[in-house]
C-alpha cells in the first residue's frame, strides 16, 4: 500500500515557517506537496517536492492590495478583491491537488488557506502561532481544522481561545537542531541572533551597545549590525555566552536546544505573538526579557544578569517536538472518514 501525500502550505514572512517544514518533513511517512511564495528553499528533505506560488500583495494595475477590501469586511484576514496574485495561487493550489490528490493540508499559516483547503473537502492541520488569536477569523479556521499544532509546551503557554478546541496538539519548541550535541563547553561573547521578519532595532543601538560594553566580544548572524545571515547557526550559538533575540517560535526553540543563556527582545508581530512568548518564558525564568532595546548604559547590567541564569530549557518541550508534530499530521492524513 502505498504512503499518503500531504499538502503544506509555507507562509512567506520570515524564516520560521519554512524552518518548521524543514524540521518535520523528516519525521513523516508521507510525500509532501509544497505551496509557498517563497523560493525553494536548500535542503528541502526528499519527500518534499515545491510549488511556487505568486505573491497576493504584490502591488498590480488598479488600487494597492490593502484597498481592495482584503478583509472581506472583517470576516478574512487577507482576501483582496481582483488581484491576480491571489486568485492564481489559489486556483494553483485547487488545479495540483485536483490532479494529485492529497489526504491532509498541512497550513502554516493562514486563515483563508485553511478554510480554502477544508473547502475543498481536505482535512487541514493548522499550524498556530502564540497571541491574542481570538477574532472572528481565527475562530473560523480554527473551527475548520482537524487538527491543530501548538509548538510550543502547554504547560507554559496556553492561550484562552485554544481551550475551545480540543483538536489542540501542544507538541513544544520545534527546532532544526534538536539532538545536536552542543558544538562547546566553552562559551563567550554576546550573539545577536535577528531574524528575517524585520526589526525595529538600529545597527545604530547595537554599535551603542557593543560601546558601553568595553571588554565583551560581539557578533551577530542577521541582518541586524551587518552580521551575514546562516542558514545553520549551530556553533556561534553553542559559542556565545549570551544570545540576544527576538521571541520568535523557531529563535526561541534553537535556544532551547543550544542551552543558551539569553536576552529575549520581542518584536512587534500581528496579535502580540512575540509579547506572549516573551511573557512565557519570562514567567518560567528561562530568559531575560526586555521589552525594547536597552539604553548603552543598561546592558552591562543586562548581560550580567543573563550570565546569572540557570535555565532549565527542557520545560521547552524541544527534544522530539518535531516528530510529535509529524505524529499529529499523519494522524490526519491516516483517518478513514466516515
Amino acid at each position: 500500500m502505498s504512503r499518503p501525500r500531504v499538502a503544506w502550505y509555507v507562509h512567506h514572512h520570515g524564516r520560521g515557517h519554512v524552518g518548521r517544514l524543514l524540521a518535520i518533513a523528516p519525521h513523516l511517512d508521507t510525500d509532501i506537496l509544497c505551496f509557498s511564495s517563497l523560493p525553494r528553499p536548500d535542503g528541502l528533505p526528499e519527500n518534499c517536492e515545491w510549488v511556487h506560488l505568486e505573491r497576493d500583495d504584490a502591488v498590480e494595475p488598479g488600487a494597492p492590495p490593502a484597498e481592495r477590501d482584503p478583509s472581506a469586511g472583517g470576516l478574512l484576514h487577507w482576501a483582496p478583491l481582483l488581484h491576480d496574485g491571489h486568485r492564481r495561487r489559489l486556483t494553483a493550489i485547487a488545479a495540483t491537488i485536483d490532479r494529485r490528490a492529497v489526504a491532509a493540508f498541512v497550513v502554516d499559516v493562514s486563515a483563508e488557506v485553511t478554510l480554502f483547503a477544508r473547502l475543498l473537502g481536505i482535512p487541514p492541520v493548522l499550524i498556530t502561532q502564540p497571541g491574542q488569536r481570538d477574532d472572528d477569523t481565527h475562530l473560523l479556521a480554527f473551527r475548520a481544522a482537524a487538527a491543530i499544532i501548538a509548538p510550543w509546551p502547554e504547560e507554559l503557554l496556553r492561550p484562552r481561545h485554544l481551550g475551545a478546541f480540543p483538536q489542540v496538539a501542544y507538541v513544544g519548541g520545534i527546532s532544526r537542531f534538536d539532538g545536536r550535541t552542543a558544538p562547546s563547553d566553552h562559551r563567550s561573547g554576546v550573539l545577536v541572533l535577528s531574524g528575517a521578519g524585520g526589526t525595529t532595532v538600529t545597527a545604530e543601538a547595537l554599535d551603542a551597545a557593543v560601546a558601553a560594553t568595553h571588554g565583551q566580544s560581539w557578533s551577530s548572524v542577521g541582518p541586524l549590525g551587518g552580521g551575514v545571515w546562516s542558514a545553520d547557526p549551530w556553533e556561534q550559538l553553542g559559542r556565545a555566552d549570551v544570545v540576544v533575540a527576538w521571541a520568535g517560535q523557531n529563535s526561541v526553540a534553537d535556544l532551547a536546544a543550544a542551552g543558551s543563556r539569553a536576552v529575549i527582545i520581542p518584536q512587534g508581530r500581528p496579535f502580540g505573538e512575540q509579547d506572549a512568548t516573551a511573557d512565557a518564558l519570562e514567567h518560567a525564568g528561562l530568559a531575560v526579557v526586555e521589552r525594547g532595546w536597552p539604553t548603552a548604559d543598561r546592558w552591562h547590567d543586562v548581560l550580567g544578569r543573563a550570565r546569572a541564569l540557570r535555565p532549565e530549557w527542557s520545560r521547552w518541550r524541544t527534544s522530539g517536538a518535531a516528530a510529535r508534530a509529524a505524529r499529529a499530521i499523519e494522524d490526519v492524513a491516516n483517518t478513514r472518514w466516515p
